[in-house]
Formats: C-alpha cells, structure tokens, sequence
C-alpha cells in the first residue's frame, strides 16, 4: 500500500460521454419537412461490442461488487437504476425519444441489465444505443433541411424550457416537432448575440448540423460502450468510473501535469467538452479567460485558422486539437458558465505552454480592514511533489512546506489576522491536508476514514507546534472539495478558526484505480481492458460526521457567483449518504465559541449593511439566481438579447478580472471576511 491518496474532485465531475449534437428544429411546415428529411437515413451501421469490450464488462462487474464501497445486489432493482440513469444521459432533455420508444426499450431491457453484466454482456447497453443513434440521425437530418427552408420569427411570445427532466417523453411527432422548432429559434439567437461579425447565421448552423450528422454516421462501438458502463458505474456512486486505454493515457497526463497545452483539466458533459479545472500556473489561468464550467465548443490554430465546430466530438479528440508546443496559439470557442447556461459564445486566445507544479504554490497577500493588518494565504490546490519528498531533495514542492514559510513572514510582518482562502480548491494530498492543519492546531486528529469493511483509521497531526496562534478564518465555497474539506472541517471541530463562505462541495469519499486484466498465464497477454476507478472509502470528521453530501456548513455565511443548484455531491442522484462513526479523541482549542459567532455574525450583518459595494454584489447576485432558477428562456428577440446583457454585465463587474490580475479590492467576499478576522482580533 502506498501514501493515503485524494483523487480531487476536479477528476469526479460528471464524466458523461460522447453524445452528439445540440438538438434543434425548425419552424413552418413541420409535418412536411419531416416527411422529407426522416426517409432519407442512409448511413445505417449497428454497432456490437467487441470481445475485448465484452470481456471488460466482466471485471467492471466484479470490482463493483466485490470491491465498492456500496454494497448492492444484481437484481431488478439495480437493473433499473441503470437503465433509468442511462435514458437520462442519453436523452436529459427528453427530445430524442418518444414516449413509446421508451415504453419498448423498458419491456424490454428494463430488468435485463444486472444479469447481462455478470455474464460479461452489454446487448441491452449497444441496442437502446444504436436506437439511440437512429433517432439521433433521423433528428439532424430533418434539422440540416430545416435550416435552410424554414422563416423563423422571433417577435412572437414564445419560450423554451432548458430544463425538461421532470417532463414526459413526447407522445407524438408533433410534439418532438414542435421542441425542435424551439430549440432552432435559441440557436439561432445564440449565434446572433455571439459577437462574431460578417457571418450567417443560417450557413453557421448548416455546418454545424451537417458535421454533427457525419459525427453520427462515424460512431463507433467504443463510444456506445463508455456511454453504457458511465451509466452502470454511476449508478454506485458519481465517483466510479471506467476509463478505456486512451481515456486513462489522458488521465495519467492530466495527473503529472507535464504535457503542453493549456492548462486545464476536460470532461464531457452530454454533447459538450467542459472545463473542469483551471490549474493554477498555467495559460488558462494567467489568461484569466477560462472559468471551471465553461463549455467548448469550437477549437481553431494559430490567429486565423477556421474554429472546428466540436460540440459531439469524442474528448480524447478534442483534447488532440487543443494541445499543441510550447509557443503556439489555440483559440477556443466557449459558452461562459456564468452566463447560466444561456450563451451566447465568445472566443478567446490563449498561448500553449507547460504548466510547472510550483507555479501553483499557496502565496500570500496583506489587506487592511478596520485598522488591522490581515494577512491572506490563497492555497489553490493540496500540492505535494512525492517523488521530491522520496528523494529528499531540496525545496521541493509541498503545500505545508510552503504556508509554513509564508506563516513565518506574516508572522514578522507582525499581521492581526489570517484568512486561509481554499475557494475553488478541489483537493489533492491527503497528506497535505492534514500537514496544514498540524499548522494551526498543537496536536491532535484531524480526519477519519472508514473502508468498506467497516475498519476506521485516524490520521494524525504529530508534530506538537503550532506555527500560528493567532486569530483565522478559513474561506470556502462550494468548488472548495476533498482535502479542503477535511482542512476546514478539523479547523471548525478544533474551533480553533471561524469558517466563511459557503456550504462547500460534500465530496467525503475515497477513490484507488485498478487495471481490468484477466489473470496472466504463460501462453497469452492479457489484452489491455482498461482501468476502473472505484470508490472504497468515506472520510469523517473527528466529531465522527461524514463530510460526505452535506459537506461543511459554514459558520458565517457568504454566498457566491456560483450556481449552487446544480454544483456539490449532493446534485448527483447516486452519490453516497451522509452518516457517521464513533467520535475521535480530541481537545478542542476553544479560541470559537458558539457565542462569539453569533456576535461575529451580528458585527457582519451591521458592517454589510454599510457596505454599497456588497449590497450591490448581493443585488447581482440575487439577479443572476433569479435568472438561472427560471427554467425556461424567452425566444422573443428582445427579451432574449435583454437578458444576456444582464448577465453579461454581473459576468464583467463581479466575475472578470481586469487585464488577468485580480484586484483585491474588487474581491468583496475575501474583504468581508477580512472584516470578520478584523473584529475577532479585536475581542469579538
């Protein structure tokens, strides 16, 4: 066994998988364009899975059984979770397949699942795919005809819902019909308010329908098996996964950081490549231009070369066109996450080049509120160079080795108070985690883990000093996950600092990853199956609560730009309870008290209320809430163009760092709890 390891959250994030096209539709004579279009499907290829892939299926059953943390039975029961999970990705906004479609595919597969994968078989996964497919066609077809022939007014009052989960599936064609004529209008508008100047809209969405058709036509058995193991593995938990050779080749890349590009971490989410990390360090980062969420949807070389439409693409592909040397240019075509999902695209440009692990390294900044010195430690990720620990050898990169030495400068600086900042922190050592908080606090426990036999461990802080002693707070957010939980969770349960911000992810869970092989035998080589990345274990707190789905609540709370509805453990339908253990021995270090966050609290809520420029920021904040709880858009020209102006503009006020250097006088939630440092420093 190895060091206790965190696979950060950054990696558990929907995986998804390839699933082709934003479906659109068309407008006027409906019933006589589909009659055209549907009839002439001619590409028409099933796809089987191949022995190699069957024999996958066979060790992907047993790691998840045996091994998984979750224990559940193969029976009905979870046959269904994964037929149901499996729909839900295939067609989330239920306008691929019919009503009766789905009726069929669940007589017949609906029970079928569990039996067929512990004999080593996907028949049920490839046919509601290749239907899948037929439908898919059938659909970009008809919209590829539409395009071109169809009046699209956009004055009558009209909308369309982006979010259709609790919907039926369409009883008809003309109900399919009339999503799609809906769904053509919000392309439409969205490439109307892109920016992109001198170009038709209609032959933009001609190209793109016809290479999304050809994308269709090229499918391969690959991608109806990922897209069916993703739903059979999420079905235990939103953490387990499998990875086929090239996805994991992708994943270890991504793990030593060492490749060129630009910096950051993708995954797919149904038809679109996203951004799942921004790294600290790199060209994404330096740029201030890419935001965690972000969807890609076009990549193009160098100034001038055409961008590549790669909405539907495999990722391993679009991974392919956007890395590149050290020195050249890659353009990306991106739907902002903080437009709430409602474009329309920008383009933006970045310089290709290696992203250095020290380059991340925690550093510090100094603020003065209320008449007090208050230092600031931003640590963006638990870092840890473990090779340069085994070899020994100097200054090698190390979270605590690193806030130590900052520590000692504040320190001298003579600071009133710290704020440790681990927003959109996903994780990383465990190790680390636990060395930071050995920082803060004498000696004691700082986290437990409990494996699927039900074995509890504790790990430790060793060392006896503590390097700071003097007033903390430690600054979260919901991308704050993993080892920064278990950081600001043993910081809360010492009360040892005041936790600001807002409920963090809920990410408690443990993940190792193992090759598929069957035994090895003299005569023959194993052929290379893959890998699985399989959930094992839970974390808990020292109070014996799980930091698992509910994650660690904050004691004064701030919130964020982010969209906390459909981010943290607790959005996903499969992820692992919360519960608890037996509580750890420790001494709590009392310097918070119950009492002193409730005058903490009311010394906030009366310095906000004197605050214009975070009254301002919770006005925009409460705005963009607002617009992205309304599930539906309007497709009317001018409300449409209204409201992407509106967001827009709270994008380039609160999100926006000017010239890619960020202001700390603009950041008004690192300011308020600076506040908040400042007034315990005083005695509240």
């Amino acid at each position: 066994m190895g060091k206790p390891y965190i696979i950060p959250v950054k990696y558990m994030l929907k995986k998804s998988f390839i699933l082709l096209l934003v479906v659109v539709g068309c407008a006027l004579p409906l019933s006589a364009i589909y009659s055209k279009t549907v009839a002439p499907v001619n590409t028409v290829v099933t796809l089987k899975p191949t022995s190699a892939e069957e024999e996958a299926c066979i060790y992907i059953s047993q790691n998840l059984l045996q091994k998984h943390f979750r224990k559940v039975s193969p029976n009905d029961s979870l046959s269904q979770q994964i037929f149901n999970r499996y729909l839900d990705n295939l067609d989330h906004s239920k306008n691929y397949f019919l009503a009766s479609d789905i009726e069929s595919l669940r007589k017949s597969y609906g029970t079928r699942i569990a039996a067929e994968l512990l004999d080593g078989k996907a028949n049920a996964g490839f046919a509601i795919y290749n239907l899948f497919l037929k439908r898919a066609k059938e659909k970009m077809l008809f919209m590829r005809t539409a395009v071109d022939t169809v009046h699209l007014n956009f004055s009558t009052p009209e909308t369309l819902d982006l979010d259709r989960k609790a919907d039926p599936w369409p009883a008809d064609r003309r109900q399919l019909l009339d999503l799609w004529k809906k769904e053509l209008k919000y392309q439409w508008l969205n490439l109307t308010y892109s920016g992109e100047k001198n170009k038709s809209v209609r032959s933009a969405l001609a190209k793109s329908f016809t290479n999304r058709l050809t994308l269709l036509n090229h499918q391969k058995p690959s991608d109806a098996f990922q897209a069916y193991t993703y739903a059979v593995t999420t079905s235990f938990d939103p953490h387990t996964s499998y990875f086929s050779p090239d996805e994991y080749e992708n994943f270890q890349i991504d793990m030593s950081r060492s490749l060129e590009g630009i910096g950051a971490k993708l995954q797919t989410e149904s038809e679109y490549t996203v951004i799942n990390e921004v790294i600290p360090g790199g060209p994404a980062f330096n740029s201030n231009q890419l935001k965690k969420g972000d969807k890609i949807v076009g990549v193009g070389q160098g100034k001038v070369a055409e961008i590549v439409d790669v909405v539907g693409w495999r990722i391993n592909d679009v991974v392919k066109l956007i890395r590149g040397k050290k020195g050249t240019i890659v353009r990306l075509k991106i739907l902002p996450a903080n437009q709430a999902g409602r474009g329309p695209a920008k383009t933006i440009q970045l310089l290709r080049d290696k992203v250095d692990l020290v380059e991340q390294a925690a550093k510090k900044s100094i603020i003065q509120s209320g008449g007090k010195k208050i230092g600031v430690i931003t640590i963006p990720s638990f870092y840890l160079d473990f090779d340069g620990q085994q070899k020994n050898t100097s200054n090698y990169a190390s979270t605590s080795r690193d806030v130590n030495r900052i520590l000692n400068e504040l320190n001298a600086e003579h600071v009133d108070g710290i704020v440790i900042d681990v927003r959109n922190n996903g994780g990383g050592s465990l190790e680390e985690a636990v060395s930071v908080t050995g920082l803060f606090i004498p000696s004691g426990p700082v986290v437990q883990i409990s494996n699927a036999k039900g074995v509890n461990s504790v790990l430790n802080d060793e060392d006896n000093r503590q390097q700071y002693r003097g007033p903390l707070a430690v600054l979260v957010n919901r991308y704050s996950a993993s080892a920064s939980e278990i950081f600001a969770a043993a910081i809360q349960d010492y009360g040892r600092g005041v936790i600001i911000g807002e409920r963090t992810f809920g990410k408690g869970t443990v993940q190792t990853i193992t090759k598929l092989a069957r035994p090895i035998t003299f005569f023959e080589k194993s052929p290379d199956l893959g890998e699985i990345k399989l959930t094992i274990a839970k974390f808990y707190r020292i109070t014996g609560e799980s930091t698992q789905h509910k994650g660690v609540e904050p004691d004064i709370t701030m919130p964020s730009m982010i969209d906390t509805a459909t981010i943290g453990e607790d959005t996903y339908t499969s992820s692992l309870p919360w519960s608890t253990i037996t509580r750890a021995l420790y001494k709590p270090t009392g310097e918070i008290s119950p009492e002193k966050i409730g005058v903490l609290r009311q010394k906030e809520i009366e310095r906000s209320a004197n605050s214009a420029l975070y009254q301002t920021y919770l006005h925009d904040r409460n705005t963009l809430d607002h617009i992205r709880k309304n599930k539906s858009v309007s497709l009317q020209d001018k409300a449409f163009k209204a409201e992407i102006e509106t967001i827009k503009k709270i994008e380039k006020q609160w999100i926006q760092e000017p010239d890619g250097v960020k202001e700390l006088t603009r950041d008004v939630l690192l300011n308020e709890a600076a506040g908040v440092v400042s007034d315990l420093s005083k005695g509240a």
